[in-house]
This record gives C-alpha cells, sequence and structure tokens, in this order.
C-alpha cells in the first residue's frame, strides 16, 4: 500500500513539472506573439490554455482523492497540500500568458505595445520566461538556489512594471486612452506572472525545509 501512495505522490511532482513547461511555453509564445503582432502564435496561447486547465483540474481531483483515501501526515500531507496550491499558482500563470495573447489579439494587426516601452516590456518578457523556466527546474530538482532567483526576478519585474507608470504619468505620454489601458493591462499581467512564480518557489523551499519562506503569499496578498 506504501509503495502505491509513494507512485502517486511522484505522480503529482511529475504532473506539476509537466504542468509547468506547458506554462514556459505559453509565456514564451505570448511575449513572442506580442511583440512581433503574430496573430497566429497569440491564438495558439489561447487555444492552449484548455490543456493547462485541465491539466490542474486532473491533478486537483487526484490531490483531493488522496486526502480522502490515504489521509495522510507530517510530510505526505504537506506534499498533496502544496501540490494542490502550486497547481493553482500554475495555473493562473497559465492563464496571465493567454492574457497577453488576448491583447495582441485584440490590437493585430498593430503592435500593442506602443513605441518607447519596446525595451521595457522585452525585458518583462525575458524576466517572466526565466521564472517560467526556473519554476520548471526547481520543481524537478528542488534546488533552493533556483528559488532564490525566481525571486530576483520578481523584483525586477516588479521594477519594470513601476517604470511602465512612471513613462505614462512623466508628461512625454503621447499614445491615446486605448494604449493607456494595454499598458497598463500587459504591464500588470507580468507582474502578476512573477507572483505567482514566486508563490510557487516558496512552496518549493517549505517542503524542502518544512519552514516557510516568507511571511505572507505574495500572490495571496495582492490577489489573483
Amino acid at each position: 500500500m506504501r509503495d502505491i501512495f509513494d507512485a502517486e505522490l511522484k505522480q503529482l511532482g511529475d504532473d506539476l513539472e509537466a504542468m509547468s513547461a506547458r506554462v514556459e511555453q505559453a509565456v514564451t509564445n505570448a511575449g513572442r506573439a506580442l511583440l512581433t503582432a503574430d496573430l497566429t502564435l497569440a491564438e495558439s496561447v489561447i487555444a492552449d490554455d484548455l490543456a493547462i486547465d485541465a491539466l490542474e483540474r486532473d491533478l486537483d481531483e487526484r490531490c483531493v482523492r488522496l486526502l480522502a483515501q490515504q489521509q495522510p501526515v507530517a510530510t505526505d500531507l504537506r506534499v498533496v497540500v502544496s501540490a494542490l496550491r502550486m497547481s493553482a499558482s500554475l495555473e493562473r500563470m497559465g492563464d496571465l500568458a493567454r492574457h497577453v495573447a488576448q491583447v495582441t489579439r485584440a490590437r493585430y494587426p498593430e503592435v500593442a505595445v506602443p513605441a518607447g516601452l519596446e525595451e521595457t516590456f522585452t525585458q518583462m518578457q525575458d524576466a517572466a520566461v526565466r521564472v517560467a523556466r526556473r519554476v520548471t527546474t526547481l520543481l524537478g530538482t528542488r534546488d533552493l538556489a533556483l528559488a532564490e532567483s525566481i525571486e530576483q526576478d520578481d523584483d525586477l519585474l516588479d521594477e519594470l512594471h513601476s517604470d511602465t507608470f512612471a513613462a505614462m504619468l512623466g508628461g512625454e505620454w503621447e499614445h491615446g486612452p486605448q494604449a493607456t489601458v494595454d499598458v497598463t493591462l500587459l504591464s500588470r499581467y507580468y507582474e502578476r506572472f512573477g507572483d505567482h512564480g514566486v508563490s510557487v518557489a516558496r512552496r518549493i523551499v517549505y517542503l524542502v525545509t518544512g519552514a516557510t519562506a516568507e511571511a505572507l503569499d505574495p500572490a495571496a496578498v495582492r490577489g489573483s
């Protein structure tokens, strides 16, 4: 019986890693679509988000079944509950990549990022992809040094998010209301993407060390 339970716990970990890989691909493609006005790529991100949602539902159902049937305690309970929380964060990261793609689709054939902010959003995209890639690796290796690097990229995303507001409020903003809305939403999506990546990283720290890596979960505090 224990061997079966251990196999189920391992499968949860493998499925989280697979889900994270799908999120990594989603944000990579969403950013490419955004910066190049690639409608086909944007549409593929939007469609593929259904697969990420399905992975979350399946994983969560198995977690609930394990809780009900096995009644795990101590470390085992921590693993199952953490899997539930991490799957929710990963699903939300997929949603945020989809939101970026939806802005791209809405502005096609124009590029949604206005002139003057291309570099800022390129940096945001690069940081988000690093977060996603490191989360995927972290789920497989539980390397706590990666958890710290995810926090650092999240800090960068926060700074770039602030930079977009500085650009819009600096007195030289010449773009219209639609561009203002797009920039506000896009920068928010990237900033939140980083927050959810940090939430996964901190949950891994908790699994490895048994101690919380933060006073509060940033994704929970700031809202989804």
